[in-house]
């Protein structure tokens, strides 16, 4: 006699569920990829629409006004002890990140669009990467040519170079 089992114990392996992240690139040669939960705008922006405000940490550009909100716009690259966006560019490219009711927005030297993969494809930054990145990270995607830095937006929010 033919037994019907039910669905979950004929196939109950977890289904491999891919996720939308933003990819950038931080340097040469150095892509990462930002949640797309995370990520509220992107757009080019010119410099002169960043008040730049005194005795702030190297990386921050200044103070953002978007949308009738205020933003602190800062260089990822050199938060993240890579070389600096150069600041003499007429147009940048910003990501507005988010995390719950906190905002930011990164300067990056390129947006490459959105890309997908599991989070079961994400690995241990540690050995992998940088020392210094790892606090930033949620992992790393090893991919055919590079590391795919995973950006935990949260870390970069709080990040203790901003929160002097």
């Amino acid at each position: 006699m033919d037994t019907i089992l039910p669905v979950e114990e004929v196939d109950s392996r977890p289904t491999s569920i891919q996720k939308p992240y933003l990819r950038l690139e931080l340097g040469q040669n150095i892509a990462a990829a930002l949640p797309m939960k995370n990520a509220q705008e992107v757009l080019s922006l010119k410099r002169d629409r960043v008040t730049p405000m005194p005795n702030m940490p190297d990386c921050v550009f200044g103070l953002l006004n978007q949308r009738s909100r205020i933003f602190w716009v800062v260089d990822l690259s050199q938060l993240l002890e890579m070389p600096p966006i150069d600041r003499s560019l007429q147009e940048y490219n910003l990501a507005i990140i988010r995390t719950q009711e906190t905002a930011l927005g990164v300067v990056v030297p390129v947006i490459k669009g959105v890309i997908r993969f599991s989070v079961e494809d994400i690995q241990s930054p540690v050995g992998n990467v940088a020392p210094g990145l790892v606090p930033y990270l949620q992992g790393c995607v090893l991919e055919a040519s590079n590391v795919l830095l995973v950006l935990d937006a949260e870390a970069i929010i709080n990040s203790p170079l901003l929160q002097s």
